[in-house]
């Protein structure tokens, strides 16, 4: 258990370690497009453990399974009880003996580090409350697909101070760039994580006025005014979001080369506008796409170290 290799976080591992998962994804990539992937995990399953819908996680997990090979099972809360009906070390012991690999989307990222501290078998963190480590890495692979490199880049978040803005401080430790968030007054990441940046020596500010941010961006990045389990806090949210809407006024201000990158699922005409999410900069679906090749390179990653 003690060898295995969970991913969790993306400061948890090396640059050469994410360098490596990168660098697998694009060699994967056309391979899978082209169904050329050989099977190199045949015989092995990803359970798939949800507490809160998604699009993009399923789909993306389950077909890069079955890309590799594999098998993969759709798991709710609702079977498994953990926390409430079962206890997360007895969970975790019985689904390492079922699974060769699991994938969880979850609230508490305290319970799935508990998860991953107690299970016999690698560890993905499909999304909590705190982090969204997936998701981050296929930015960081479409950026690098268009941009040639992330070193040097201005990645510029407005919005939310979320799980997403905490996983970009996060990368931010290990990848050579400069991360800035416009986001309302309140809404500032995790105080750990951004301390924790801080201390790592990470390039990074929040900033309150967007407009001051976007100058100079090499990538725009846009989310959801508000997240699932947050839709009370809805109207109070698109009050206090409404000067952080990603239009083409501010676009304007980014280098002339940006690209728009948003983690889906959009709310077209709140947090960004249809002329940028279908204009020229938006590179939107193929980081939606990006989000497979850069999990499936993920759990070949783990299931060869694990």
């Amino acid at each position: 258990m003690a060898n295995k290799m969970d991913f969790l976080a993306i400061d948890d591992h090396s640059y050469a370690d994410l360098r490596g998962i990168l660098d697998l994804a694009k060699a994967q990539k056309p391979l899978a497009r082209n169904h050329e992937l050989p099977h190199t995990y045949t015989n092995h399953v990803l359970a798939c453990v949800f507490a809160k819908p998604s699009l993009r996680t399923r789909v993306s997990f389950e077909v890069a399974m079955r890309q590799l090979g594999g098998e993969s099972l759709f798991i709710t809360d609702k079977e498994i009880g953990m926390g409430t009906r079962e206890n997360v070390y007895d969970v975790a012991q019985v689904m390492s003996r079922f699974a060769d690999a699991i994938m969880i989307r979850w609230f508490d990222d305290n319970e799935v580090q508990e998860l991953a501290k107690h299970a016999s078998v690698p560890v993905i963190n499909g999304l909590t409350d705190l982090t969204h480590p997936c998701q981050v890495m296929a930015d960081i692979l479409t950026i690098e697909e268009h941009l040639g490199t992330i070193e040097g880049k201005n990645v510029v978040m407005v919005g939310d101070g979320n799980n997403l803005a905490n996983s970009w401080l996060n990368a931010a430790i290990r990848f050579p760039f400069n991360f800035i968030l416009a986001c309302p007054e309140g809404y500032t990441p995790d105080e750990g994580v951004m301390n924790k940046a801080e201390a790592a020596g990470a390039s990074f500010m929040i900033t309150h006025d967007p407009k001051e941010a976007i100058e100079g961006a090499h990538v725009i990045y846009g989310d959801a005014f508000y997240s699932m389990g947050q839709e009370e806090e809805a109207v109070k949210r698109r009050n206090d979001f409404a000067p952080f809407q990603i239009n083409s006024e501010l676009c304007a201000k980014a280098d002339k080369d940006h690209i728009v990158l948003h983690c889906l699922p959009a709310h077209r005409g709140e947090e960004i506008t249809d002329e940028v999410m279908d204009g020229p900069h938006s590179v939107v679906f193929d980081e939606a796409e990006n989000r497979m090749h850069a999990q499936r390179a993920i759990i070949d990653t783990v299931l060869r170290k694990g």
